[in-house]
Parts: structure tokens; sequence; C-alpha cells
């Protein structure tokens, strides 16, 4: 099954209106709702506080082998994700910027994945994104655009080795059959 790499950035994982958690538990949602799932390991725990990303009445938590961490990106790590920029004006202050916060990285696995995931989340500048995707609802600076996600599947490979290196643990979900014929 194809793979995508979906990173939330600082200003998706810090923007909320009563909750910080509220924006990553809608873009998790969004590609649930499609078809797509997370690679790995994820347990939901019902109302119990243990992790951070709440989405309706569940706790994500993930462990070791998941396809979803939150982390704070050093500067090397950050330059190395975004070296084919690295000629780029606007490079320095986008090194800066995801440098800036926590990001949650996710692999999301399906058919089609990386040309559909491009869709839900919109064009590069949310200016362009329909309404109905998550730059077009959620953003309106190219430079505060909420996510990332991979380009093509060649560049999908590349991200989860970079952000994955322990890589991620084998799971279906018993819906597979359900979504996929």
């Amino acid at each position: 099954m194809e793979q995508t790499f979906i990173m939330i950035k600082p200003d998706g994982v810090q923007r909320g209106l009563v909750d910080l958690r509220l924006l990553v538990g809608e873009i998790i949602s969004r590609f649930e709702k499609k078809g797509f799932y997370l690679k790995g390991k994820i347990f939901y725990l019902p109302r119990l506080v243990l992790f951070l990303v709440k989405m309706e009445d569940r706790i994500w938590f993930w462990c070791h082998g998941s396809g979803l961490k939150m982390v704070s990106v050093e500067r090397s790590f950050a330059e190395k994700h975004y070296a084919d920029l690295s000629a780029k004006p606007f490079f320095a202050g986008l090194v800066e910027y995801i440098i800036s916060g926590p990001v949650v990285a996710m692999v999301w696995a399906g058919k089609n994945v990386v040309v559909t995931g491009r869709k839900i989340i919109g064009a590069t500048n949310p200016a362009d994104s329909a309404p109905g995707t998550i730059r077009g609802d959620f953003a309106i600076e190219i430079g505060r655009n909420v996510i990332h996600g991979s380009d093509s599947i060649e560049s999908a490979s590349k991200e989860i080795a970079l952000w994955f290196p322990e890589g991620v643990a084998e799971w279906q979900s018993n819906l597979h059959p359900w979504i996929y014929e």
C-alpha cells in the first residue's frame, strides 16, 4: 500500500480556539474519514489524559514504531529536510519557522495517498486553496500554511526514512476490507 509523509507544522500544532490540540485532531480526522490509516501501532484510550493529541472523545497515545510522533526539530535536521530548497531566498526563514515549535510527523497509508493527500491539504499558497481543504480552511499566509505533505512517492519514501529512521511497525486496521477492494 502506498505511503506518504505528512507533517503538521508549528503553526498547526500551536493553533486552537479552546484546546491547543483541536487542529491536530481535525487534520488527523480528515485523513481517517477519507479511508487512509496511520501506519504503526496507535492506541485509543477513552477519556484518559495521557498524551497530547485529543480527537473527539479519544486520546491518541503513541509508542515506538508508531506512524505518529510529536518532535521539536533541530536546525541541522530542518536543513536536511528542506535541502532541496536551500538555494531559495526563503530557505533561512523556513528553517527558523520549522524549528520555532513542535511538529507532528505522521506516516499515512492508502491507495493513491500521496496525490489524494495533497488534494486534502490544498495548494501551497492558502489563497489558492479551495474551501474544504486544510489550507483553505485553516491558513492565510503561505509562510504559515499549517501542514506539509509529500509531493511524490519518491519524496515520501525519502521523508519517511528521514523522520522515522527506527521504522514504522506493520499494522492494518480491521476496517481495511470495508474501504479497499
